[in-house]
């Protein structure tokens, strides 16, 4: 089976779409970068099966961030991915994790979803953890912001073997006056699915297993992949705001800058040579 990708399909009977999403080796390079309790893991890869499907939201060339923010161990958890499916994510984590719920590791809080486009304005939309699974918090996210029923299925799995798939089926605009059913219908299937399924079928196999008797359409497919977006160039672009002063004031307590990536957990480390362009004035004189 080919993993780390999102199908999108459509019902022909049914004013409905879905997304399958398997992320795998993606999960893998993010768990890699961190050391999680298996709790925290999972939650990881909920999140990043997550984001993947919410990127059918990207009409247009951008980014999608989804975050976690609240007052339980898992401080902050994000996972950002663009309209081509690359993907990196993060936690702040303090206290114990084990043996936590969903609800016990994020406490009260905010689920954050925050799409940026090239060119245009930034859109953010804001919904309480309020609820017990990510899954819900999400269905309860398009409920309120957008109005459109959604059942989403999501799974992640670092005990056994490292995965992480899920499933989402939305409404379209009612054409019928049974639209409401058949979106009951269509959901009350999703919902048979097994984690167990969805790591190991194939999408084709998976989608036949549970709308067998439906007229199912298959969409594209697009590659989901892990990739950080940090450099040495935007590490030094960051060190421009630091004024010379402090920059010599740093080189001379530890002879360099370090800077780390929290999401690829990657160094960066710079010495007085590296930073001439930041100890001149104006003038060319150096500090």
């Amino acid at each position: 089976m080919m993993t780390d990708q999102l199908q999108r399909f459509l019902f022909d009977d049914f004013a409905i779409r879905g997304e399958i999403a398997n992320a795998d080796d993606s999960f893998k390079e993010i768990i890699s970068n961190h050391d999680f309790s298996p709790e925290v893991g999972t939650l990881m890869g909920e999140l990043l099966v997550a984001t993947s499907l919410l990127t059918a939201i990207l009409k247009f060339k951008g980014k999608i961030s989804v975050q976690l923010q609240g007052d339980g161990p898992v401080k902050l958890a994000v996972i950002n991915a663009n309209q081509d499916l690359q993907v990196r994510g993060t936690a702040s984590i303090e206290g114990e994790t084990s043996g936590l719920s969903f609800s016990e590791l994020v406490g009260k809080g905010y689920m954050i979803i925050t799409i940026t486009p090239e060119e245009g304005e930034r859109y953010q939309g804001i919904v309480d953890l309020s609820h017990n699974s990510l899954s819900e918090c999400l269905e309860n996210y398009f409920d309120q912001s957008e109005q459109l029923p959604t059942c989403v299925i999501l799974h992640a799995d670092i005990t056994n073997n490292v995965q992480a798939a899920g499933l989402l089926i939305q409404t379209l605009p009612a054409t019928s006056e049974n639209h409401e059913e058949d979106f009951q219908h269509v959901s009350a299937l999703a919902k048979t699915v097994k984690a167990e399924e969805l790591f190991a079928l194939s999408q084709e196999e998976l989608l036949y297993r549970i709308y067998h008797q439906e007229k199912v359409r298959l969409l594209e497919t697009k590659n989901i992949s892990f990739k950080c977006t940090c450099s040495k160039e935007r590490c030094l672009s960051s060190l421009a705001s630091i004024s010379p002063e402090e920059i010599l004031d740093i080189l001379k307590e530890k002879n360099h800058i370090e800077m780390h990536c929290e999401y690829c957990a990657k160094d960066y480390y710079f010495e007085e040579s590296d930073l001439q362009i930041f100890l001149a004035d104006n003038d060319g004189q150096q500090h």
